[in-house]
């Protein structure tokens, strides 16, 4: 976490970068609003606190046009409530009051610093996801991680992140199709003061400011080819050209990089560059879609309506258990994303003891394709048999075999004797074939504990 302090330093303040820096933060001191602009130019940061006796609406403004996204919160005198107002309405995301709480700062650097969704997952094919991410966290090859819109790319890619070497440094992500085509080389590599209208300054780019730690391109496919090329020269040599700069500049990063699309498909229409495909590719995640994870559905739904009740300050309710169908037979086109928007409506629709069926609607407010009246129970267990046997479909026997083993010794908290009795096996078989996973790096639960099956990126 890198926080840059601009204002005045009083004794409040002071006191405040003490705290931000016991709790782990980078602090920087810039005494007003152009030292500070200058200080984001050339280091880059992921947090400002800015005094609210300065100019907070010309700061909030400089930032918006320069396309520099670092958030702002203002810090004040606690008894100044007009200047607090004023400083939101100005743009700064929050206000802090001083003399600083130290649980408020932490709360607003942890704020900052955690990522918007927790990474959670319970699914089989989830989980060889994860445990191949793990496993080539610590080295410094480049990872393509595709998968359709929503399955939860930029997630993983921070997991990595934090399992990797550089977990201390920074992890900056751009979205390469959020960025119009003629600032994206800008955004990317930064600029010279007066290389284009509106470049009143030298700024670094995103290179720059990762050195030392991970660079995320994210929808690298909507990248223009022309500029392909300028970014396989800087990942091959390790050095960047500024817009308008007289001298190569070095960088020491990682990159990863996200995709809804089939890449080898764009190099065979000439829309992406092989020689940056293969550079890229050296690890290729696929995430499955949400419909191919059943397990992670109702997973991710129980975590989302704990979150959501939480954030509103609402009493936290279980999903129903015809909710739960609902929610299950759901094909979720719109993936992770789409469900946690319908599981934060429906926590805010509910009422009474249980989030019902009658809550799980779209944006339009229409119900979604629920179970017919006439479903009877044994309707209901024959679609989830065969929504079961759907998730089977693609997987080996050993695999599955290997699953149902260790699903089942979890559910008797690592007990042998209970788990081979359960599956119809001796326990020598078991044993043996909990030996064989143990040599081949399979996590298997020990008596009284359970696997980890759910991590926070």
């Amino acid at each position: 976490m890198r926080l840059l302090i601009v204002g005045r330093l009083s004794s409040e303040l002071v006191t405040a970068s003490k705290i931000a820096m016991n709790r782990g933060a980078s602090v920087t001191h810039a005494d007003g609003i152009d030292q500070g602009l200058a200080t984001l130019r050339a280091k880059g940061g992921d947090l400002v606190m800015v005094d609210v006796g300065l100019d907070i609406r010309r700061l909030v403004q400089a930032l918006s046009d320069e396309r520099i996204r670092t958030p702002v919160v203002a810090c004040g005198i606690a008894s100044d409530a007009r200047a607090a107002v004023a400083a939101i309405q100005a743009g700064a995301k929050e206000y802090i009051p001083l003399p600083p709480d130290p649980e408020l700062i932490a709360a607003v650097l942890e704020a900052v610093a955690a990522d918007a969704r927790s990474f959670i997952w319970r699914d089989p094919s989830m989980e060889r996801v994860v445990r191949l991410a793990e496993q080539v966290a610590r080295s410094e090859a480049s990872v393509l991680i595709t998968g359709e819109s929503g399955t939860g790319k930029e997630v993983l890619a921070r997991h990595v992140h934090a399992k990797s070497n550089r977990a201390g440094r920074p992890f900056v992500s751009v979205n390469c199709a959020a960025i119009p085509e003629a600032l994206l080389e800008s955004e990317l590599f930064g600029h010279e003061k007066g290389a284009f209208t509106g470049a009143v300054a030298r700024r670094i780019g995103r290179f720059e400011e990762a050195n030392g730690g991970t660079l995320l391109l994210d929808e690298i496919s909507e990248m223009d080819v022309r500029l392909q090329s300028k970014l396989l020269r800087a990942l091959q040599e390790r050095v960047i050209d500024r817009v308008g700069g007289a001298a190569p500049v070095k960088v020491d990063i990682r990159v990863l990089a996200t995709s809804n699309r089939n890449l080898a498909d764009e190099v065979k229409k000439g829309t992406f560059r092989e020689d940056l495909y293969y550079r890229l590719n050296v690890v290729h995640l696929r995430l499955p879609a949400l419909r191919e994870r059943l397990a992670d559905i109702l997973e991710l739904t129980a975590h989302f309506a704990r979150k959501y009740a939480e954030l509103n300050g609402l009493p936290l309710r279980p999903l129903a258990r015809e909710a739960q169908a609902l929610v299950a037979r759901n094909p979720w086109p719109g993936n992770v994303r789409e469900l946690e928007n319908t599981i934060h409506r429906a926590v805010l629709l509910a009422q009474g003891a249980e989030i019902g069926p009658e809550a799980i609607l779209s944006p339009e407010g229409e119900s979604l394709a629920a179970p017919t009246a006439a479903s009877g129970p044994v309707e209901r267990a024959a679609s989830a048999a065969e929504a079961a046997t759907r998730g089977l479909v693609g997987r080996t026997v050993a695999d599955v075999e290997r699953d149902l083993i260790l699903d089942t010794l979890d559910h008797c908290l690592g007990n042998r004797t209970h788990a081979a009795r359960i599956l119809g096996i001796s326990i020598r078989t078991l044993r043996n074939k909990l030996n064989e996973y143990v040599e081949a790096g399979v996590k298997v639960a020990e008596p009284g504990g359970v696997r980890a099956m759910a991590a926070y990126g």
